[in-house]
């Protein structure tokens, strides 16, 4: 993780004088910014000029009156813009407090929640956040697995694995000793749509992707078994599947439909809308019209009379769409019950995707609170090289505001639902996200702020709500002070091999990682450890076109080399240092460093345990590698009694007691 020296103040920079760029200032936007290589650069005029363009000048101008949720820390004194005469807050329990009034200012209560406001007869809310979320001691020394769902295999053969498959896999990594299981993000994609089936680009961030769900774990008839094929057809494999839920859901018995009317979740009127959406894009995707932003304008609006007039036309479609999230929420609460069951103090430790896609569900039902023209992306850093334009949307920081937070609380509580942590993707967005106008490159963009100490704080209120950990992925280059922030909330960061570099380049030794962060031999985005030992890194950025320019592969492999050896100095503890053609050594060594670091928590992709050379995806492709398909070549038991799997499994044991409760109590 690089720091950028700039001050979080996008006005630092600014000319006081030019009317563009001090409106630039006053919309959040940054003008100067620093690179990874930390060169300062500017963004060009007609850049800025094309992101307010499509921020909207009013959302450039300051809100008068008091916000519709102020978010305060707990105990600490809160600054108002006014001095006020008398405050009391109404917690969630119906009592009511007067709040000591400090001049422009009060404090706010000691017990963290949501309150009803009152300020001099003005009506609010108040979000009073912990200290602190819950977090793990540095003794505790856990250790968990990183797994893709959809690369899991079960004792039926499927063409991907659903939660069924998770739920087996959290019962075997239980029985080894496992704190949790971290898995890649569930929320919901476009129905029966095999195009767009990157967990990363969901159609919503708040529901669940409909295709996890297995009506086995639900008490049902299981799904026909389908082929099992070593890469994920997803274009076949998931309208083939919805087709199979269609056929499951038509069904159901009476006692059955009767049971899913009754849950609760079924009457949330979010919910509702969404399965609304879906029943929507059902109709127009087989007449060309993929997203709402192709349907007829009467359908653009949820609160349009013909979207109105749809849903009571096809009431039943909307009760399959309905069923079908049913099951995924049923599959999910088995997962993780699985897990606790198993002896996990954690169970699983969702994640939570930076964005959505523009034509999906969220953008569709919160039109207001999403940014409008703008995708958001990266500029070039080691990730990326050529930067990233992941042409995703996601909250806009005024419409935020506008709404009090609430379409951001309900995201999080979704992602808390899961289980025991939540992984948040990107998380320097909760400071500031590179914004990139529609039709532009990944270079093309500007860092648009956010109400960083607002998010930081709710996201620690829900966390603490859950009794569950956070996790921030904090890779690629980091806002002032971010790390600081974070660590002062009890948020753990991420410390994973590859960017654990001491001055001279070579990588750190275990005692030096932090003991606030998760250690990690690597992410889905990243490089395998047989994968980097090996080379085969370096072949899929020759295939790709994704070697530095004017940089010979001779030269790229002697880097290597020479970082072989680095690597190979600090965990090799001695022993003669493996082939690249035989990384297995490599990878042992690579586990037992990060196992022997002081890190509350140890995270080893199921790649890494199994010495799988290919990683998951790779970042800034699409159909050049096969992202997101790959499978395992056998059921989860199959793999864990593997000789050397079990090994491995044994040098992270070796950190941590084994789990002798399920309580869950971080």
């Amino acid at each position: 993780m690089m720091q950028d020296p700039l001050c979080r103040d996008p006005h630092a920079h600014e000319d006081p004088i030019d009317p563009l760029h001090q409106l630039a200032a006053a919309a959040g936007l940054a003008r100067h910014w620093r690179d990874v290589t930390g060169r300062e650069r500017v963004v060009p005029d007609e850049t800025l000029e094309a992101i307010l363009a499509r921020l909207g000048m009013d959302r450039a101008t300051v809100e008068q009156g008091l916000p519709s949720l102020i978010v305060a820390d707990a105990g600490k004194r809160f600054e108002l813009p006014f001095v006020p005469v008398r405050a009391e807050a109404t917690g969630e329990d119906g009592a009511t407090l007067g709040l000591i009034v400090d001049g422009a200012g009060f404090l706010a209560p000691d017990r963290p929640g949501y309150y009803d406001l009152s300020i001099d007869g003005q009506a609010t809310r108040l979000a009073v956040a912990p200290q602190r979320a819950p977090s793990l001691p540095a003794s505790a020394r856990k250790w968990a697995a990183a797994i893709q769902i959809p690369a899991l295999r079960g004792d039926r053969s499927s063409a991907f694995g659903t939660f069924a498959e998770l739920a087996a896999a959290a019962r075997a990594f239980a029985g080894r000793g496992a704190a949790a299981l971290a898995i890649n993000p569930v929320h919901a994609l476009f129905p029966g749509e095999g195009r767009d089936f990157s967990p990363y680009s969901p159609s919503s961030r708040i529901f669940l992707n409909g295709a996890m769900g297995d009506p086995a774990l639900a008490g049902l008839p299981p799904l026909p078994q389908a082929k099992c094929a070593p890469l994920i057809d997803w274009q076949d494999a998931l309208p083939a599947h919805f087709a199979q839920l269609r056929m499951a859901f038509a069904s159901l018995d009476q006692q059955t439909r009767a049971r899913i009317a009754a849950d609760p979740a079924n009457d949330e009127s979010d919910l509702r809308r969404h399965a609304l959406f879906d029943a929507l894009y059902c109709h127009f995707a087989p007449r060309g019209a993929r997203g709402w932003r192709n349907w007829p304008s009467g359908y653009r609006d949820p609160a349009k009379p013909l979207v109105a007039q749809f849903a009571r036309e096809n009431a039943d479609e909307i009760e399959f769409h309905l069923f079908v999230q049913w099951l995924a929420r049923s599959g999910l609460a088995a997962s993780q019950s699985a897990a606790r069951e198993g002896g996990m103090s954690l169970g699983l430790i969702a994640d939570l995707a930076v964005g959505v896609d523009p034509n999906g569900s969220d953008c569709w039902s919160l039109s207001d609170t999403m940014l409008e023209g703008l995708t958001v992306g990266a500029p070039p850093d080691p990730l990326g090289p050529l930067g990233q334009n992941w042409c995703l949307s996601t909250f806009s920081p005024a419409g935020l505001r506008r709404a009090g937070y609430a379409p951001f609380i309900e995201m999080l509580r979704a992602g808390f639902a899961a289980g025991g942590g939540l992984r948040v993707d990107h998380a320097f967005g909760l400071e500031r996200l590179w914004v990139i106008p529609d039709g532009g490159g990944a270079t093309d963009g500007a860092y648009l702020g956010y109400p960083f100490e607002d998010l930081l704080g709710l996201l620690a209120l829900e966390a603490g709500r859950a009794d569950a950990i956070v996790i921030v992925e904090n890779l690629g280059t980091s806002p002032h002070g971010f790390a600081e922030a974070v660590a002062r909330r009890g948020l753990l960061g991420m410390e994973v091999l590859w960017f654990q570099r001491a001055y001279d380049h070579g990588f750190i030794g275990s005692p030096d990682y932090a003991s606030d962060s998760v250690a990690m031999t690597g992410t889905h985005d990243t490089a395998t450890v047989a994968g980097w030992w090996s080379g085969r890194d370096i072949d899929w950025a020759e295939d790709c076109g994704r070697l530095p320019p004017g940089i010979e592969r001779s030269a790229v492999e002697a880097d290597r080399d020479w970082d072989r050896g680095l690597l190979w100095s600090t965990i090799g503890r001695g022993a003669p240092r493996p082939a690249p053609e035989t990384p297995e050594a490599a990878i042992d060594a690579a586990i037992a460093h990060v196992a022997a670091t002081p890190s509350p928590l140890a995270i080893i992709p199921m790649e890494d345990l199994l010495g799988d050379i290919e990683q998951p995806n790779l970042p800034g492709t699409t159909a050049l590698h096969p992202n997101w398909r790959r499978r395992h070549n056998a059921p989860i038991g199959d793999l864990l009694a593997q000789p050397v799997v079990t090994q491995r499994l044994g040098l992270l044991s070796e950190r941590a007691e084994p789990n002798a409760t399920g309580d869950g109590k971080l």
